[in-house]
């Protein structure tokens, strides 16, 4: 039986083996393991799309392009992580931050956070503004991790299209921002630079949640929108990282369509926003 389809192997058509030959390619050759990656139907549409742009008159065509030229594979790679988001994106999420979890951290001499999937940096940028309000950041070091090279160097950079500032200012100003959204950043050349201070808080990494394995004890770890394209299984996986990762009583928060229940981890974590997807570390040890 296909494990993503429940359909028998025989069954399956020439562009569905040679997805499946093509993960499985890339897993070997870069380590990316994109096998337990969202449902087959969207995994399809991804490789298909990337197989029209690249200019491939096919997917084995381009998995031969991929396994041996490095610059095709950071191409593909730019269709298979989805690399979208906003700041301060859901406001609600954020407000909880400040009104559930911040009081918290306030206890701490020191903190660490992981934003684990960070694309091209929205979010850690959002979470090291909050911090910065709530008079946390100094005592701060934030982890921004990802797959995509070419997401996390323009996260590095810290900026962004000057065209989504109107929007990103609403959510900010919905997620209890306390100063002009605008102070944080420098306007040119139709970019917004944000400041040296966010950008000196962030430490931008390479990290794999189907592959890698923790890095350092965190406090809180936020990994939004990245699980609901994972299987149950890769979901697991990454659910187990976050709950070694955190410290005791540490705090986790999910995506709006993401949910601990059903999952293996359901009695390892207590909501603390169970509408905002906010949970927190139960139990004793590190």
């Amino acid at each position: 039986m296909d494990a993503e389809t429940g359909a028998d192997c025989v069954t399956l058509g020439v562009p569905d083996i040679e997805i499946r030959l093509l993960v499985q390619a890339v897993f070997l050759r870069y380590g990316h393991d994109f096998r337990d990656y969202a449902q087959a139907s969207l995994k399809r549409r991804r490789v298909l799309q990337a197989q029209q742009r690249m200019g491939a008159p096919s997917i084995s065509a381009l998995q031969e392009r991929v396994l041996h030229d490095p610059d095709q594979f950071s191409q593909l790679l730019q269709y298979l992580t989805v690399p979208v988001s906003e700041m301060f994106r859901d406001p609600a999420y954020f407000l909880a931050l400040r009104r559930h979890v911040v009081p918290v951290l306030r206890t701490y001499p020191s903190l660490k956070i992981w934003v684990a999937g960070c694309s091209t940096g929205e979010e850690p940028y959002s979470l090291a503004i909050l911090l910065h309000e709530e008079g946390l950041l100094e005592r701060s070091i934030l982890y921004a991790t990802d797959i995509n090279h070419a997401s996390l160097e323009k996260a590095r950079q810290g900026i962004f299209s000057l065209e989504h500032m109107q929007a990103f200012t609403r959510n900010y100003q919905r997620a209890g921002g306390k100063a002009s959204f605008s102070g944080y950043y420098t306007a040119s050349y139709g970019g917004a630079l944000f400041e040296k201070r966010l950008r000196d808080s962030i430490t931008f990494a390479d990290h794999s949640l189907a592959t890698d394995a923790v890095f350092s004890e965190t406090h809180l770890v936020s990994c939004r929108n990245v699980l609901i394209y994972f299987n149950r299984t890769l979901q697991d996986r990454a659910l187990g990282l976050f709950h070694e990762s955190l410290s005791r009583r540490g705090f986790l928060g999910l995506g709006a369509k993401e949910t601990l229940d059903f999952s293996a981890y359901a009695d390892r974590f207590e909501a603390v926003s169970r509408p905002d997807r906010i949970y927190r570390r139960v139990g004793n040890g590190a």
